[in-house]
Order: C-alpha cells, then structure tokens, then sequence
C-alpha cells in the first residue's frame, strides 16, 4: 500500500526516471544523425537540470501565488498567442514559435498552463445555485459553463489558427474534464456533449489538407504509403521489431538508418519501443502511471479547491498527452502533433511540465485529509 507521506518521493523518482529514459533516447535519435542535430540532446539535458531546479523550488512554496495571479497569467498567455501569429516563426508550415537569440518559445505549451490555473480560479469561486427556477437555471448554466467556454475559447481557436489541432484538443479536453470536476450538474453536462458529438463532422470542413489526410491514414492504414501514412508505418515497423526486450540502445535500425521521422518529438516512442523491446516501453508507461495515480489521489483527499481542480487539470493533460502520443505511435489514435511529456524534444514543453510537476510536489506535502 502507497502511503500518503511517500507521494513526494514516488513524484521525484518516476520523474527521474522518465527524464533519463527521454535522454536516452533522444540521445539515440540525433546520434550520427545527419538529419537531427546533436544539440537536441545537450539542450534536453540542461532543460532537466532547469527543471528539476524549478520542481524543488516550487514544491517548498506557496501554492497560493499561482491562484493571486491566475488571471494575470492567462491574459499573458492569450497575448504570445496574437503575437506569434503576427510575428512568430514560421516552420513545417506552422507559426507557432518565437525566436529571440538563438531561443525559441511556443506559446501553446504555457497556455496548458495557463488555461489549468485560470480554470482552477474561476472554477473555484463558484458555488452550487439554490435557486432552481428557468431564471436561476439559465444563470447558472451561463456560469457554470458558457462563460469560462468562450474565455477558453480564445485560446482553442488562436491555437486552431496556427495551425496546431493536437494542442487545441488537449486544451478542449483539459476543459470538460475540470469543468466536470467543479461539480456541474449532469444534466447540463450531458446535453453539453452531446452537442459536442453532434457538432464534430462538421470539424471536417475546418481542417487543412495534410490534417484530413492523417485522418484519412489513420481509418485506412493502406492509404498513401509514401506520403501522409509514411510515418506511421515506419513507427509500426520500429516498435514491432523490438520485440520483447528491444535491439539495444544505439542499435535501432528504422531510426538510426533514417527510416524514422519525427523521431526525436513526436514519434520518440518509436525510438524506445525498438530499442528496449515492450518491456522498455510497458516500464515508462508505468513510471507515467504512479505520477497519474498519485495526482488523482492528491486531487481526491485535496481540501482546497483550487488546489483540487488544478491538480485534475494538471493530471489530465499528463494522462491525456501520454495516452494520445503513445497510440499515435501505434496507430490507434490519428496522427495530431502530440508530444510525450519530458520525453520528446522541446523547451518550453518540458519546463512547463515540470512546473506542473512542482505543483504536484507541493499539494502532495500540505492540505490533505487522509
């Protein structure tokens, strides 16, 4: 039985342990690689030194300042979003980051963030309604629901705008899962995504065209091999090859002879699965696992409210990116651009999970009954 004083430790560790995992590989993904740069591993590598620092810093503060400046950060977030789009750096046919120096910063990745805490303060100030009239029903379903939709809103259709549809589903999610905590009533709930569901083959129209052809790919596997299903393929042929205990680190034919693209951001898994074999794969998925359960235990025996509903945001995002990066791979999910967390390649990505991260560290230490 996992006792509630032992959370702090299994954070650190399994975090530890996924940051060396990510290392590996990403060390394996640009090694004598002509087509992915040698840097990518030193700058994932003081990102985790960075990061650790952030997550110890953060565990032994006050939770709280995020709430005072929720708001404020959200604002913050909304702005790089116009701003990228107006003078961000275009790539791959995207405008999703800034470049100052040498540096690069994608929005998208703080606004997971700031959408978590913005939902988490306004989330945390409503109150069940007494009052159960047309009026007060309306009232409440304005509040509980429309209100903090179309404020989020901004930041789904600016992400949409980039284009960026992996990241504008994950906030999407990270929104009916918090606003399903807050304590919403069912009946609202439902009708609500029931509207959803109704709504979503008209998504068709809005998508670009290499969006629906990965779409396409992913119903019908045999559908342009060369083309818009290529990376699938070789991601599938990757982890099969690796068989049960993998061909060894540095050893991955689909990645080290460049059959594999992506495979230092999203398709990194790939990298993993064939080189340390599904017991490799199955022990991340587990480290990822005993984070997940120990946020959602947090979460449960939480007293403030806040606190409760980011750490469910925070939870979510981790299981959902996860869950969806590594069915990508596999090719369960369609392809959307998601990348597994602290594993794969990316600045921003990575020191904002780890900030999450100092915020479970920190809920885990104080304002829990058990």
């Amino acid at each position: 039985m996992i006792l509630p004083r032992d959370f702090p430790k299994i954070i650190w560790i399994h975090t530890i342990l996924i940051m060396v995992i990510g290392l590996a590989a990403l060390y394996s993904a640009s090694f004598n690689n002509v087509r992915v740069q040698h840097d990518v591993f030193t700058d994932q590598l003081w990102c985790a030194f960075l990061g650790l620092g952030i997550m110890a810093v953060l565990a032994s503060g006050d939770y709280r300042k995020f709430y005072d400046f929720a708001y404020i950060i959200y604002g913050f977030s909304l702005l790089f979003l116009v701003l990228v789009l107006l003078v961000g750096h275009q790539a791959l046919g995207a405008t999703r980051w800034f470049s100052l120096g040498g540096f690069s910063f994608q929005p998208s990745e703080f606004s997971k963030l700031a959408v978590i805490l913005f939902l988490g303060r306004y989330l945390s100030e409503r109150r069940p309604k007494l009052s159960f009239n047309l009026s007060g029903s309306l009232r409440r379903v304005w509040d509980d629901l429309i209100f903090p939709l179309g404020v989020v809103g901004f930041t789904i259709l600016l992400i949409f705008k980039q284009p960026d549809l992996g990241t504008a589903i994950l906030i999407f999610g990270i929104f009916i899962v918090m606003v399903y905590a807050s304590g919403i009533s069912h009946r609202i709930f439902l009708v609500f995504i029931g509207l959803v569901l109704a709504c979503v083959p008209l998504a068709w129209h809005f998508l670009k065209s290499y969006q629906r052809d990965r779409l396409t790919v992913f119903l019908n596997p045999n559908h342009d091999p060369t083309g818009a299903g290529y990376t699938i393929t070789q991601s599938k042929i990757a982890i099969g090859s690796g068989q049960l205990l993998g061909k060894g680190w540095l050893a991955g034919t689909q990645s080290q002879l460049n059959f594999l693209p992506e495979r230092h951001t999203d398709f990194i898994f790939s990298v993993i699965g064939e080189e340390w074999g599904l017991f490799g794969a199955i022990f991340l998925i587990y480290c990822y696992a005993m984070i997940i359960y120990c946020g959602f235990t947090i979460a449960y025996h939480n007293k403030d409210r806040f606190g409760q509903l980011v750490t469910i945001g925070i939870v979510t995002i981790l299981a959902m990116q996860v869950v969806i990066n590594v069915g990508m791979v596999i090719g369960l999910c369609p392809v959307v651009g998601i990348t597994l967390p602290l594993i794969s390649y990316g600045r921003t990505s990575f020191i904002v999970f780890t900030i999450m991260l100092g915020f479970l560290l920190n809920l885990s230490r104080k304002r829990m009954i058990f």
